[in-house]
């Protein structure tokens, strides 16, 4: 299985990020618009639309307040067997950095999930800092 990590380092509190990480219906508009065009909540899933025209199904794992991290799985993908992330805010110096985790497979998909994530980690700065 491939992991993929990654980190933003995002000028504002933690309780600022977390609230918007943790509004998971509304990823493409508080955390990665322009990375993300839509979401649809269904029940305890989310469809979210890229800009690319890719479509995922998200179910929601968990949700921890108290340690800021949400935790998804892709289900029913063509690309993907196998896909679970968290992402998790934490206090860093003045503000507050997100790590994001994805464990996946096959493989060989890591070095696209990784470009996704890295649009999706500049796309949160830019609109967190914003």
């Amino acid at each position: 299985m491939a992991t993929v990590t990654k980190s933003v380092d995002i000028a504002i509190a933690p309780e600022l990020a977390w609230a918007a990480v943790r509004d998971w219906g509304a990823v493409h508009q508080r955390l990665c618009p322009g990375v993300l065009t839509d979401t649809t909540v269904e029940g305890e899933a989310r469809i979210v639309t890229f800009a690319n025209g890719l479509v995922a199904k998200e179910l929601i794992v968990a949700v921890d307040d108290a340690a800021r991290r949400l935790v998804w799985a892709v289900v029913g993908s063509q690309l993907l067997s196998h896909h679970n992330a968290g992402m998790q805010v934490l206090a860093q110096g003045q503000g507050s950095r997100i790590t994001w985790t994805a464990d996946l497979l096959p493989h060989d998909a890591a070095e696209r999930v990784a470009g996704l994530m890295d649009l999706g980690c500049a796309a949160m700065k830019r609109t967190l800092e914003g």
